[in-house]
């Protein structure tokens, strides 16, 4: 069963994939597969104008599967995480999140990698890895780059979550919407102002000109803090204590190293 919804509105201008896994839409190795593939296949569309990621249901996504950051899969899982992010960088194509109810950890950084959010006033958005014992490699680039380093530092270093409102006003959400039906409704007309009136092909070469400086800290740094991630914070008792204490439902006992 697949893991994703995807269809094309407008004739081909534009994508739509929802993540739909259930309650949560949980970000696991299979639906990066999927969604891996579905980018893929956008290579050779010439008309392709906007990709659209939504959540099925309720929620956007409550991040990437945390049973696959232990130690054992962490490696196969991030680097395939990773891999998402230098495809949509190397498509260029405009892309848009539009975010109901939680949009937390892997969830958010693919927020972030969207040229536009927006929001209904049900979302909450964070990145809680620290809770965990673990930092999120994309999102300690890419939050930075979208709100200043100061707003960017306390959300990745404290874990807490956030709502639209409070979204909108540090920049990163574009605009912020009653519910999932008018942030459907409202966005789709702003597509049809602000998007397909423009020419597939300028709108890519506006999104590499826009992201010049985004896209050279995206490609130089991510190699640095996976590696990082990887080799260094994963041979630490407190990553896997933080990580195993979740899935086993129990207070974390940190060792400090």
């Amino acid at each position: 069963m697949s893991k994703l919804i995807e269809g094309f509105s407008n004739g081909d201008s534009v994508l739509k994939i929802a993540f739909n896994d259930g309650k949560g839409n949980v970000i696991d190795y299979e639906m990066m597969e999927e969604l891996q593939s579905v980018l893929d296949a956008q290579r050779g569309n010439n008309h392709l104008k906007l990709i659209i990621f939504e959540g099925e249901g309720k929620h956007f996504s409550f991040g990437a599967s945390v049973e696959e950051h232990r130690k054992e899969f962490a490696d196969a899982m991030i680097k395939n995480f990773h891999k998402l992010f230098y495809t949509l960088r190397d498509l260029s194509i405009p892309t848009m999140a539009r975010i109901s109810g939680q949009c937390l950890g892997g969830g958010l950084e693919v927020a972030l990698m969207c040229d536009f959010i927006f929001a209904d006033n049900t979302a909450k958005l964070g990145q809680p890895e620290i809770v965990l014992g673990v930092f999120p490699p994309p999102a300690s680039l890419l939050l930075p780059l979208k709100i200043g380093y100061a707003k960017a530092e306390e959300l990745l270093i404290t874990g807490r979550t956030f709502d639209a409102q409070e979204g909108k006003q540090m920049g990163l959400i574009n605009n912020v919407f009653e519910n999932k039906e008018e942030l459907e409704r409202e966005t789709d007309l702003w597509i049809t102002k602000h998007i397909l009136p423009k020419s597939a092909s300028s709108l890519r070469y506006s999104v590499k000109a826009a992201r010049v400086k985004f896209n050279h800290i995206l490609t130089n740094f991510l190699p640095q803090l996976e590696h990082l991630y990887l080799n260094q914070l994963m041979q630490t008792k407190d990553a896997n204590e933080g990580i195993n204490s979740f899935l086993e439902k129990r207070k974390p006992e940190w060792a400090d190293c």
